[in-house]
């Protein structure tokens, strides 16, 4: 039986190294499209909750538990005669994915890479029966995507959703999808570091990635990551290896920011981010800002370039990545206090964040 190829981001280690005080270490990796993701170790100020007092589940009663919610995606989408990333140069592709059912109205969610440019979308459950979605809406900057499909309540089990901030390094977690168009593998590990930056295609900044150890190889893209007791607390969307397969380091969107962006994009086919208007100089350890943009919340506020941001509310900023996921956890029209140094001295603004444009950085 010949494969389809499988549409993933997939990432090739290039290099490592380590920054200075307020940094961690840095790893740059090629995605297929010829893109780079930066995964940071994010500094954390708050200790981390206690862990559940429920018993865990075993693997296999987390797989009955949450199987049937877990879907294979297939995409067709049209080359249109260019080279695509898995050969080939004219006519259709296929490629393929994972998602898990979001509620009992057909609602899927899975990453914006997998149904990008689609121009057909199929959804195979677990008993087998296929049905044809659409595409509801879908966040490149989060690479989340909401699909629909009109199934029988019969073929809907909705997954259970968790808490990703309930996560502790250490806990165990299980990857559930179809590598390789393998559907319904089972996979498990730990959670291995957590408060991780990744960037997405169109790169911008997803906070808070979980790290894991679960084998997450092409395929599984979508597919939920489940915690001890069978609920979502991420979504599959990201590898790094020098092979292009499972090396042990995966990376799961949070399922905070799924909470955030799912409801959305099913009221209105797209996500609205928090946007300061600012951005941040590269070179710093700290959340030095390099630019302010014309027009923004941040110049309407009397931020100014060389300034250091280090609070915002009760959020302590250490960082450019405390900055941005600070940012992320508001909306737009929020208003915020900025805490922030310049020259030596501390001062404090309040700032009404905008709507983040297309393209553009915190």
């Amino acid at each position: 039986m010949t494969r389809r190829p499988h549409r993933i981001i997939i990432a090739s280690l290039l290099a490592a190294a380590c920054l200075g005080a307020g940094g961690g270490a840095v790893a740059f990796a090629t995605l297929h499209d010829g893109t780079k993701t930066v995964v940071k170790q994010v500094t954390v100020h708050e200790g981390q909750p206690v862990a559940s007092s429920s018993a865990p589940l075993s693997v296999n009663q987390i797989y009955r538990k949450a199987y049937r919610g877990v879907v294979e995606i297939t995409v067709t989408s049209n080359s249109g005669g260019q080279q695509t990333p898995f050969g080939g140069g004219s006519g259709e592709t296929q490629a393929e994915g994972s998602g898990w059912v979001y509620d009992d109205q057909g609602h899927i969610v899975t990453n914006e890479h997998v149904v990008d440019g689609a121009t057909s979308i199929s959804v195979q459950f677990w008993n087998g029966k296929t049905y044809t979605a659409h595409l509801v809406g879908s966040d490149k900057t989060t690479d989340l995507a909401v699909i629909k499909v009109d199934a029988p309540s019969s073929q809907l089990f909705p997954l259970s959703v968790g808490s990703s901030s309930d996560l502790q390094v250490g806990d165990g977690v299980v990857a559930i999808g179809s590598p390789f168009g393998l559907e319904e593998t089972v996979t498990s590990g730990i959670v291995s570091a957590l408060h991780r930056s990744i960037d997405s295609q169109s790169q911008f900044t997803i906070t808070n990635a979980i790290q894991t150890d679960a084998a997450i190889n092409h395929g599984n893209s979508g597919g939920p990551l489940l915690d001890s007791q069978g609920r979502v607390v991420g979504v599959n969307s990201q590898i790094k290896s020098e092979s292009g397969d499972n090396a042990g380091v995966g990376f799961a969107i949070p399922e905070a920011t799924v909470s955030q962006v799912a409801p959305q994009l099913i009221s209105s086919g797209k996500a609205t981010h928090a946007y300061l208007g600012v951005s941040i100089d590269a070179t710093a350890s700290t959340a030095k800002i390099a630019k302010v943009q014309s027009g923004t919340a941040a110049e309407k506020a009397g931020l100014k370039a060389g300034d250091v941001v280090t609070a915002l509310d009760d959020h302590q900023i250490a960082t450019g990545d405390d900055l941005s996921a600070a940012i992320n956890s508001y909306k737009p029209g929020d208003q915020v206090k900025v805490t922030y140094q310049r020259g030596g001295s501390e001062h404090t603004t309040t700032v009404t964040l905008g709507t983040r444009p297309n393209g553009s950085p915190s």
